[in-house]
């Protein structure tokens, strides 16, 4: 027998089993992550500092039904784009980050985390007076239990950025986006990432993390987006709940109005939903395969699993994969960094072990 031959039926017995149209080769998506160490990503967006502050509980208080809570300690790690950031680099990936910082505390920490990691901060804006949005979780638990979180206490920029560090943006994402394979643009609200920025691009693919204003992106050049159900919930004041008919319909309208190629939609413990048009799906309409959720359905830490989501999304994009392939990557790294606590990463090995543990389970 050829060795193509033989690499042929190996491939064979290696596709997943059919599920609503939503089969893949897993030997591709595992050749798919070995590429990831050759991609350049430019991130745009809002950066975040997430706090997580311990304590163990001792007391109620006197002064008010509260808990007191001894402190055991504080960690830090990079949010919102900035957690993207860090998935990518996690995978391997060359990273370009362009936003906006404040000259304080927060701004200080993510820019040390970025430079600590080999990642560039030339693209990332230092402004006075300019809060750095931080997020500060307050975990209590008694010993040998685990924490819950009790209170989060946010921090974020009072107005607008400024016009100048706008412009200032503006310019470096669009030389970030000559030298990268491909854009992520993590708009949380805070003024980095807009349509407007988006409409000035001139990169080889865009995708899109909107929290507020997805609509707004239309004709902005976005190849493809991957909202949460709720956020596409949001855009049309129409609630889901367990209608498919009704997500079918949600979905198709935010791929045609915004112009996408495709839109992925993550669904939580219903794992994705893909919407695409293309080759394999000629005609208007946009075909929906449905991904079902990998791993446990009880995660143990949501925080952040967005951003690794379309991390690896755009990443696998970048590498080669079609939007089904790459959907189906971002939804076994969600499954994955879901069941750690605190902000996390993905990395490939861990990628690679769950794709091989599947490809075995078939075989």
């Amino acid at each position: 027998m050829s060795p193509d031959r033989k690499k042929g039926k190996q491939r064979a017995g290696t596709k997943a089993a059919p599920v609503a149209g939503a089969s893949v080769d897993l030997t591709r998506l595992l050749d798919t992550v070995a590429a990831f160490s050759r991609q350049t990503i430019g991130v745009v967006g809002d950066f975040v500092l997430d706090e997580f502050v311990s304590g163990e509980i001792s007391r109620v208080s006197r002064e008010a039904p509260v808990l007191i809570l001894r402190h055991r300690h504080t960690e830090a790690y990079p949010g919102g784009a900035a957690n993207a950031v860090n998935n990518l680099v996690a995978l391997g990936a060359r990273v370009l980050p362009v936003g906006v910082v404040g000259e304080d505390e927060g701004g200080k920490k993510l820019l040390e985390q970025f430079r600590r990691k080999g990642v560039s901060t030339a693209g990332i804006l230092r402004v006075r007076d300019w809060v750095t949005t931080t997020k500060t979780r307050y975990l209590a638990g008694w010993t040998h239990t685990t924490e819950q979180q009790v209170l989060r206490v946010d921090r974020e920029p009072n107005g607008q950025v400024p016009e100048s560090a706008q412009e200032a943006i503006c310019r470096r994402a669009q030389q970030v986006a000559l030298k990268a394979d491909a854009v992520i643009l993590s708009d949380y609200g805070f003024g980095a990432a807009t349509p407007a920025l988006a409409r000035k691009l001139k990169a080889k693919r865009v995708t899109l993390d909107s929290r507020y204003r997805l609509l707004e992106y239309a004709n902005a050049g976005i190849t493809a987006a991957t909202p949460n159900e709720p956020e596409l919930e949001a855009a049309y004041h129409t609630q889901v709940a367990t209608d498919k008919a009704t997500l079918e319909d949600l979905g198709g309208r935010l791929a045609r109005d915004l112009g996408l190629e495709a839109l992925a939609v993550t669904r939580g413990k219903d794992g994705i939903v893909v919407f695409e048009r293309g080759p394999q799906h000629p005609g208007k309409d946009l075909h929906a395969s449905y991904i079902p959720i990998y791993g446990s359905d009880a995660p143990v830490d949501v925080t952040g699993a967005g951003d690794t989501v379309i991390a690896v999304f755009t990443l696998a994009l970048a590498a080669g994969a079609s939007h089904l392939e790459a959907a189906h990557l971002a939804n076994y790294a969600g499954g994955i960094v879901v069941m750690k606590r605190r902000t996390a990463t993905v990395t490939t090995a861990e990628l690679e072990a769950a794709l091989r543990r599947e490809i075995t389970a078939v075989r």
